[in-house]
Order: structure tokens, then C-alpha cells, then sequence
């Protein structure tokens, strides 16, 4: 089964800064059916204006991931961590027993725009830590970008799931098989995506249960990321 998530369905935070759309209960935005799926617990869509950004703040007990699809996001963090996160980028920050951070836009002219995730890890107490990844643009249309024991280079998610990257400039089909019992995500950053024949378009997310694979197929230039979860 496929159920579609409307991007226009999300909800929304608008301030002078920041326009953000969340798939899932964030912040005021409360829906009693959208609170997480499985791990999964944040999928916000956000663009941060010029020169602005969220200022330092504090997480626990989260796995954070980024991935930056338009302009350059600068982070900070009180582990000494300092870098700027571009698209083809991928960032994961184990919140644990406290971590505090920033991220700021540091470009006075462009906005940036990115998928912020939470995943709840698989256990509580997690020392905090820090990752970034490139994984380019070129190469295979369905890549692994994050995983529980960092395999083929992806950065490490403590939990069980595998995160994957559909990205393509064209028309292309990508095949995603799914293990007995799992659940898939699948959010729509960029473009358009036919999942098992169910048309996603821009900011649209699927849950996905029941289903053995998954057939992802595009007509021109997408991007999108697919959660393999417990």
C-alpha cells in the first residue's frame, strides 16, 4: 500500500527568515495523524532567506540529517564542528545526552533550501557526534546515503534504516527491494516520481507498507529520498 502525503497538506511556518513545511507534527503544527511514521519523526522542507538562519540551540536524543538541495547551509556546534553543507551533501548529527548547533545561511544574496530529518535512534544515552559526507552528483540514480553500520560510505544512522537518494536529470527507472516486514518513506524534494505507479509531485511524501519493492520512475530532472525502515 501507497499513501500519499499532499505537499499542500503539510503544515507551515512562515516568519520574516524561514518557510517551512512539515510532513510530520513539528513545533505549533500539531495533526494527530501525521505524528511520525515509524523512526522516522521529522521531514521538514525549509528555505532560509539570505544571511539568516537558526541560531545556536540544543537537541537530545535524535539523529539529525540534512541534506542541502539548493545553496550552502554553515553549521556549528559546540563539539568544535565547523563546515558548510552543499547539495550533493549529506550531514548526520547524533544529538545523544546534548548537543548544541547552529545553521545559518551564509550567502548574502541566495536563499538556501533543504530536508531536515529527525530519526529517533535506537537507543537513548548516545554519545553525541558528527558526520558529513559527499556523494557528488554524478553516478548511479539510486544511491545509499546513510545506514546503521555506514556501509559503501554512507554516513551513519544509529537506528535501522537505510537511507537512500534518488537523484536524476532525465528519464530514468530505479528498483528499491524491501525485506519482509519493512516500511519505506519516500519524499519528493525536487521534480516529480512515479512510485509503483503512484505519481508524487514536488514536496509530496508516500508511506509505504506492505509492498516487496518499490519501482521509481522519473520523466525528467528529480530528486528525491527514500527511508528502508523497521
Amino acid at each position: 500500500m501507497i499513501a500519499r502525503r499532499p505537499a499542500g497538506e503539510r503544515g507551515r511556518t512562515r516568519t520574516e527568515w524561514l518557510d517551512s513545511a512539515h510532513t510530520f507534527s513539528f513545533d505549533r503544527y500539531h495533526d494527530p495523524r501525521f505524528e511520525s511514521f515509524r523512526s522516522l519523526r521529522v521531514v521538514n522542507d525549509d528555505r532560509v532567506a539570505p544571511s539568516a538562519g537558526f541560531p545556536m540551540h540544543g537537541h537530545r536524543d535524535m539523529e539529525i540529517v540534512t541534506v542541502v538541495y539548493e545553496g550552502e547551509l554553515e553549521h556549528r556546534d559546540d563539539l568544535g564542528n565547523g563546515s558548510v553543507i552543499r547539495p550533493g551533501e549529506v550531514q548526520r548529527m547524533s544529538a545523544g545526552t546534548g548537543i548544541v548547533h547552529s545553521e545559518m545561511n551564509p550567502s548574502p544574496h541566495d536563499a538556501v533550501r533543504l530536508l531536515q530529518i529527525w530519526i529517533l535512534p535506537e537507543k537513548r544515552g548516545l554519545a553525541p557526534g558528527y558526520e558529513q559526507r559527499s556523494f557528488g552528483d554524478a553516478g548511479a540514480a539510486l544511491r545509499l546515503v546513510g545506514s546503521r553500520d555506514g556501509r559503501d560510505g554512507s554516513v551513519t544512522i544509529h537506528q535501522d534504516v537505510r537511507l537512500w537518494r534518488l537523484q536524476t536529470k532525465g528519464k530514468e527507472r530505479a528498483r528499491l527491494e524491501l525485506a519482509h516486514g519493512r516500511f519505506a518513506w519516500i519524499q519528493v524534494a525536487r521534480g516529480a516520481l512515479d512510485v509503483n505507479g503512484t505519481r508524487l509531485g514536488e514536496g509530496d511524501g508516500a508511506a509505504v507498507s506492505g509492498e516487496k519493492s518499490l519501482e521509481l520512475a522519473t520523466e525528467g530532472a528529480a530528486l528525491a529520498l527514500a527511508f528502508d525502515l523497521a
